[in-house]
């Protein structure tokens, strides 16, 4: 049974040879303990400052060779995930870079009024400010077409797929997600549910019919599914209330996930922070599989399973806390608890929560192998 077969089996809650292991993303200090070498492969920050400086090639060159050259040395792992941040779909190759101004170190500006700022924690630029404006219905157009894109946006998950389509489980772009649209950013855009709620109704219509009309532009050919990434809840509970969640997001994720598998793909969904609440509408929205299932925020495997691991597949496991911030045997218990949990009955896809993130240590991510495969092979034996 090949990768490919493997988490088809798993997604369709049938028997396997053994648990599949995949990952939303591996970020580029634990792939650079890998390879040997700088990257910037998932290096967010470091990838988006090149763009800026019209270093294209460079940043796709790295990552379309690390991501081959990553997955050669990992070539257990079933699932490739090749829609992430600084991974994947990038600026075409004529592009004109956005005119960005560096105020210091950390500090960038662009012309419109946003401010980036880079964190030593994620390695990552996080907007921290941004110009308001007041969106009305006329900014969200229903007869607008969405630009075909260039080819070469595509290099990196082209070669990708090129070369391991043929039996790894391949995890690629589409028209996007949709579903809950925050305008003007977070507090902004949590805000407007309340305050303006006809113009998030209609940005999500709209966003919703662009995505339907990207999906043919933006799935390559040898894709086996999709991997949608935004959160919808914090640690102690969903962004919104669920019945907004119902009202506002639910109908626009339906369509889209309908919209998606009628290419023939699975839609697995990533999804940090305690979502009891929403667990039933991942369900009616047709998700195959729910990736991420943060124990630190109350979404323990064992209970989701036993609610629900009839109806959505489950991938996790290792919590990212422990990678990060715990000693190898932290996260061997994980992985113990996890397989024991999730193996018996299939339905389930060895991860962590979130990723590989940034500050995992690297002894950590090789326990974490170790104690997967030691698992694995008990779990395959029962």
């Amino acid at each position: 049974m090949d990768s490919k077969e493997r988490v088809r089996r798993a997604l369709a809650h049938e028997p396997v040879d053994r648990v599949p292991i995949g990952f939303f993303a591996i970020d580029f200090d634990t792939v650079e303990r890998i390879l040997g070498h700088e990257t910037y492969l998932r290096a967010k920050a470091k990838s988006q400052i090149a763009f800026w400086e019209g270093r294209r090639d460079e940043v796709v060159q790295s990552w379309r060779e690390d991501t081959i050259a990553l997955y050669r040395k990992l070539d257990f792992v079933d699932i490739i995930n090749v829609s992430a941040m600084a991974s994947s779909v990038a600026p075409p190759r004529d592009y004109e870079p956005e005119r960005v101004r560096r105020i210091d170190a950390n500090t960038w500006e662009a012309r419109d009024g946003r401010v980036w700022k880079y964190s030593d924690i994620t390695a990552d630029l996080t907007v921290v400010s941004e110009p308001e404006r007041a969106w009305s219905e006329v900014d969200f157009p229903m007869d607008r077409q969405p630009d075909t894109p260039d080819a070469s946006a595509f290099e990196v998950v082209d070669a990708v797929i090129a070369e391991f389509g043929g039996d790894r489980y391949i995890l690629g772009p589409c028209g996007g997600e949709a579903g809950m649209v925050l305008l003007g950013g977070m507090e902004r855009g949590l805000l407007a549910y309340a305050l303006q709620p006809h113009i998030v109704a209609r940005a999500i219509a709209y966003e919703t019919r662009m995505a339907n009309l990207r999906d043919p532009l933006a799935i390559r050919p040898g894709t086996d599914g999709v991997l949608w990434g935004t959160d919808f809840a914090a640690t102690t509970g969903p962004f919104i209330s669920p019945r907004m969640f119902r009202t506002f997001c639910l109908p626009s994720i339906r369509e889209r996930v309908a919209a998606v598998k009628s290419y023939g793909l699975t839609v697995l969904k990533h999804a940090c922070g305690n979502n009891w609440k929403l667990l039933d509408m991942f369900v009616e929205a047709g998700y195959d599989a729910y990736q991420s299932i943060q124990a630190s925020a109350s979404m323990d495997l064992g209970q989701v399973k036993a609610r629900y691991g009839g109806r959505l597949a489950l991938w996790g496991g290792a919590r990212v806390e422990s990678l990060v911030s715990g000693t190898s045997d932290d996260v061997r218990r994980d992985v113990a608890k996890a397989m024991q949990v999730g193996a018996p009955g299939s339905g389930y896809i060895f991860g962590t929560s979130h990723s590989v993130a940034v500050g995992t240590k690297y002894d950590n991510f090789m326990a974490m192998l170790d104690a997967y495969h030691h698992w694995a092979e008990r779990a395959a034996q029962a």
